[in-house]
């Protein structure tokens, strides 16, 4: 009798938790739906700081910074590359003061040296890296164009299917020509004009190869099997020199580097290390310590800089 008793009661006690937990949900569902209508979540709420940031990313002042981002192939706007600046920036300091005990304002200076530096040297190094990615994918263009026309497509057709197939950068362009062929702009003209955004000899020797068979005519598509060979072969060759020069483009980076460290260091173990350095003599020598080095930088990037 207790067991069935024990039993029911259970029993009531699931239902009546069941009811109220499917109560609670009705509710909550009503209380989000409310909500959502009183915040329109489709409307994107931001914050004042990047409110700021998009307003600036979309003026005049930030569009020289937004190309160099661009051809470098970096992933940021200009507010969000002048935000991690900063971190940088306050990061280096924090390093310097407590890692190598430098002052203050020692420390905001060599910060604001290394930070310039480096952010030109990227620049430099990474000048042209998306036209390098783009022609890296001009075997897979010629290919793609070649198959297509020997299906029995146009150019205009086989420059759409690129543009559809093909990854990002060159996406991008070949959806711009394709889009300017489909307005009425003629062939010649649309392709001169994506050559001068994409100022590269590859380039430049494919969008000629195209132009000559589209005018004088043939078989397009073995002349884009030929150029998609030997693309293929400059890139292989290509990678095996900058495998060969890898170890002196490193030197060139760790040559400044180690003596920098090796300072810093011997300024933590040894107070007043680097007083000497900010006299007469010692500026000098620091002058000429990075005459040097940005020599050594530059002939050893000069020597390892093979063209092909």
């Amino acid at each position: 009798m207790i067991a069935t008793i024990m039993t029911i009661l259970a029993t009531l006690c699931f239902i009546l938790f069941l009811a109220y937990w499917l109560d609670y949900r009705r509710a909550k569902r009503n209380w989000r739906k409310s909500t959502e209508d009183f915040y329109k979540p489709d409307q994107e709420r931001k914050s004042f700081i990047v409110l700021i940031g998009d307003r600036y990313d979309h003026s005049e002042t930030a569009q020289p910074m937004f190309e160099k981002l661009k051809q470098a192939n970096i992933p940021f706007t200009p507010s969000e590359f002048i935000a991690a600046q900063f971190v940088a920036f306050m990061g280096i300091i924090l390093l310097l003061v407590n890692m190598f005990n430098l002052k203050l304002l020692i420390s905001a200076f060599l910060a604001l040296l290394l930070l310039e530096g480096g952010k030109r040297i990227m620049f430099a190094v990474r000048k042209n890296k998306m036209h390098e990615r783009l022609v890296d994918q001009l075997p897979e263009i010629c290919r793609i164009l070649a198959n297509s026309t020997r299906s029995g497509m146009t150019l205009n057709q086989g420059i759409q299917m690129v543009a559809q197939e093909i990854a990002a950068p060159a996406k991008t362009e070949f959806k711009q020509l394709a889009h300017e062929l489909s307005l009425g702009i003629p062939f010649d003209i649309a392709i001169k004009k994506m050559e001068s955004r994409i100022d590269n000899k590859e380039f430049k020797l494919f969008v000629a190869t195209v132009l000559i068979q589209k005018k004088a005519g043939g078989n397009i598509s073995s002349i884009l099997d030929e150029m998609s060979q030997t693309l293929e072969d400059r890139k292989l060759l290509k990678q095996e020199i900058k495998t060969m020069t890898a170890e002196q483009r490193y030197v060139a980076i760790l040559v400044p580097i180690i003596p920098i460290f090796l300072v810093l260091m011997m300024n933590n173990i040894i107070d007043g290390f680097l007083d000497p350095l900010f006299t007469g003599i010692g500026i000098l020598l620091l002058l000429f310590f990075i005459l040097g080095t940005g020599l050594t930088f530059w002939l050893v990037r000069k020597v390892t800089n093979i063209r092909v």
